[in-house]
């Protein structure tokens, strides 16, 4: 009873911390474990399994295609007794954002290894919904849309949770990053396969992966905390964050992924377009280093004053950028280089103001260097200013004023 009244309150000693977070793992390593070794007899005797479900659902992601038909092998036993006993599908979706909300409250309360354990839970109910439907004929196109927004209601309870806990840490930051990533991931896919894009097999951080992750990492979160802090009544779950960092990076990149196939699919010349990046990249770190040499000749070697030595600086560099820009990276020696040069100086300028901003505005964070704050301006505002104009206002012919057709949704 004691033992039992330490687990709900939270109140537990170093041990029993690490018996919670490992218990279920232990019992799901046996459970595999035997269930692989028949998997592989019967794969033997009776050829290699095969689940179509799995090919529908797509079979990219970090997650091997003989992984998930496995798995689809293991779970069967469960949808097909839910079938028989005509549990209605939508109650299980219901449970499983359920599930999730828990967990999302466990992991805030600072209970990880409930947390984590309660989403690996959800995550397995949110495959068998959709197979009971299909089995039991009532697959619809309003279950269809439930269980999608519900699914991104169910990957956001945790993180939320998570993001309540770290409320007052820099771990806030990356549980944000995962959250918008793994909302993101979707949508990507969801905007794609609406204009008729394949996007299903596409980005190696899809949701059975992210489901694994954060579930794992929170689940196990208390194991090395009871070994290095044990006194600690809360703990920063060190293994959580490194999932919530890898999470967030890897979801966007999976986004990004799928948004640059999506754009490939759809529009080649687009992909033409990007080419010139690299080469422009080159150009500005080698303008800004002759800026940078201009300054300290003249500075400390010829003794001019700062000021007129640091707009020398970038006179110099501006000219030898728009020039290599003109004649290597976007090769428009044909258009006229009065327009262009007057359109390159507008660019510049307005560039140096919003570099300017960037760095103010970051600055407003407490203990952001004044080195990366410079460094991440210049990459935002070359990404999102410098290079879209340089290509295709300075360097291009004038644009056409006919009207394209829109592909936007209303």
């Amino acid at each position: 009873m004691t033992s039992l009244t330490s687990w709900l309150t939270g109140k537990l000693t170093s041990s029993e911390r690490i018996l919670t977070a490992v218990g279920p793992a232990l019992v799901l390593l046996a459970v595999v474990a035997v269930a692989l070794g028949v998997y592989l007899v019967r794969n033997a005797v009776r050829g290699r399994f095969h689940d179509e479900e799995m090919d529908h659902r797509g079979l990219g992601g970090l997650i091997g295609g003989q992984m998930r038909h496995f798995f689809a092998w293991l779970v069967r036993p469960l949808w097909r007794g839910l079938v028989v006993a005509q549990v209605p599908p939508n109650a299980i979706t219901t449970l499983s954002l359920g599930l999730a909300m828990a967990s999302g409250v466990a992991v805030a309360a600072g209970r990880f290894a409930l947390g984590g354990w309660l989403y690996v839970a959800s995550g397995a109910l949110d495959f068998l919904d959709g197979r009971v439907a299909r089995e039991t004929g009532r697959a619809t196109a309003g279950g269809a849309a439930l269980d999608s927004v519900l699914d991104r209601y169910v990957e956001s309870a945790l993180l939320v949770g998570l993001a309540w806990y770290y409320r007052d840490s820099w771990a806030l930051l990356p549980a944000l990053l995962a959250l918008t990533g793994s909302l993101f991931v979707p949508y990507v896919r969801a905007r794609g396969e609406a204009l008729g894009a394949t996007m299903k097999d596409v980005g190696f951080m899809q949701r059975p992966e992210r489901i694994l992750v954060l579930g794992l990492t929170v689940a196990f979160a208390p194991v090395p905390e009871a070994l290095l802090v044990p006194l600690d009544p809360s703990p920063p779950h060190r293994l959580a964050i490194a999932g919530l960092i890898l999470v967030a990076a890897t979801s966007h990149a999976t986004a990004l992924q799928r948004l640059a196939h999506l754009v490939r699919s759809l529009d080649t010349s687009r992909v033409a377009r990007l080419r010139p990046m690299p080469r422009m990249v080159i150009v500005s770190v080698l303008a800004t280093a002759l800026d940078m040499a201009v300054v300290a000749i003249l500075v400390k070697g010829l003794g001019v004053a700062p000021s007129p030595a640091t707009a020398l600086g970038c006179v110099a560099g501006g000219v030898f950028a728009f020039l290599c820009s003109r004649v290597w990276v976007f090769e428009a020696t044909q258009g006229g280089p009065g327009r262009q040069a007057f359109r390159y100086a507008f660019v510049s300028g307005t560039s140096a103001v919003l570099n300017g901003g960037g760095v103010a505005v970051l600055l407003l964070l407490p203990e952001v260097p004044f080195v990366l704050a410079w460094a991440v301006a210049r990459v935002v505002v070359f990404a999102t200013w410098n290079f879209p104009l340089a290509r295709d206002w300075v360097f291009n012919p004038p644009m056409s004023l006919e009207p394209a057709p829109s592909t936007r949704a209303p």
